[in-house]
C-alpha cells in the first residue's frame, strides 16, 4: 500500500514538472527537468554546450538567465528521435 502512495505522489510531482502551457518560459533547469519528465532524458550541460555552440532548442535571456519556451524545447526533443525501427540493424542501413 505505501509503495502505491509513493508511486502515485511521484506521478502527480512529475505531471507537476511538466507545463500545460507551451508558450511557459523556464530557466535551463526547469526545462532539463521537464523534458526528462517528459520522457526525454537531457542534462543542463547539454543545453548549455547546445546554446553556446548550436543546436539545441532556441532561448531568449532574461538578464543573464537563457529561458526556454517549452513549446520550442518539445520540438526540440522530438526531432532528435530517430524513426521507428524494429532492429538496430535497420539503424545501420539508414
Amino acid at each position: 500500500m505505501f509503495a502505491r502512495s509513493r508511486k502515485l505522489a511521484r506521478n502527480s510531482m512529475v505531471k507537476r514538472m511538466i507545463p500545460d502551457n507551451p508558450d511557459a518560459r523556464l530557466t535551463r533547469n526547469a526545462t532539463v527537468a521537464a523534458l526528462s519528465a517528459a520522457g526525454f532524458p537531457v542534462k543542463p550541460a547539454t543545453l548549455s554546450t547546445k546554446a553556446s555552440r548550436g543546436g539545441g532548442p532556441p532561448f531568449q535571456r532574461f538578464g543573464s538567465r537563457p529561458l526556454y519556451r517549452w513549446g520550442d524545447a518539445l520540438q526540440w526533443a522530438h526531432s532528435r528521435l530517430s524513426k521507428p525501427v524494429a532492429s538496430t540493424s535497420e539503424l545501420d542501413a539508414a
